[in-house]
């Protein structure tokens, strides 16, 4: 029995996830990270570009982690001059996590190259098709999120 096309998109989407999570192994071993090191990297990233702050707290949220294991990712990130702790200057009380332009580079670097392909690939598309990606992508993330809350 032949599976649906809304299926076969869902299971092209894991066989993604899968491929870019061994991505992002690999890159958390040449660069001597653990994987939760590089999702905690992303995240900040993330928040980086869409313009927010992030402290310590949030970033555990984020990633699902306690207080000592988010501590531990921070230093490990710091002492690989990966991420830095900076005082908020509009709250002295708030220390933020700032991505250092080394860890910038070392992505670029690693990612670049999938990257640039899958935007010259979205290139090739018109424009309501981007528009159907980025509505089935976002769902699906909406989805994803849900589903965290219900655990």
């Amino acid at each position: 029995m032949a599976e649906s096309p809304e299926l076969t998109i869902f299971h092209l989407l894991r066989e993604v996830t899968v491929e870019y999570g061994l991505r992002q192994g690999e890159f958390a071993a040449r660069n001597g990270m653990h994987p939760t090191d590089v999702r905690a990297l992303i995240s900040l990233l993330d928040a980086e570009r869409a313009g927010t702050d992030t402290t310590a707290g949030r970033l555990g949220e984020r990633l699902g982690l306690n207080s000592a294991g988010t501590t531990a990712v921070v230093d490990r990130l710091a002492h690989l001059g990966l991420v830095a702790r900076v005082r908020d200057t509009r709250d002295r009380r708030r220390v933020l996590l700032v991505v250092e332009e080394r860890a910038k580079e070392l992505g670029r670097a690693h990612f670049g190259p999938l990257i640039d392909g899958a935007t010259a690939l979205l290139g090739t598309f018109e424009e309501h098709e981007k528009e159907a990606v980025r509505r089935f992508l976002s769902g699906v993330r909406d989805l994803l999120g849900d589903t965290g809350e219900e655990r």
